[in-house]
């Protein structure tokens, strides 16, 4: 009833992400020209050092910043 598979693919590809997004990409000239490191002293009195996970405040504004540029309603 098993046949033993005679045909194994072993492939491997390499990509990186640096290569997926342009250099000329609104994003990087976002990152590249506005420095968003105020706000982890902003919303430090906010964060527990002891429980919950450690998130970045940093990634999370970011994740909204390209809600309201690519107009992506929900925050999920």
């Amino acid at each position: 009833m098993f046949r033993p598979i005679k045909d194994v693919q072993n492939e491997a590809e390499f990509v990186f992400i640096e290569d997926l997004v342009s250099q000329n990409h609104l994003l990087r000239k976002v990152d590249k020209y506005v420095d968003l490191t105020f706000i982890v002293e902003k919303v430090r009195p906010y964060y527990s050092e002891d429980t919950g996970r450690p998130t970045d405040p940093i990634m999370l504004f970011k994740m909204m910043c390209i809600g309201y540029f690519y107009g992506i309603r929900s925050e999920r």
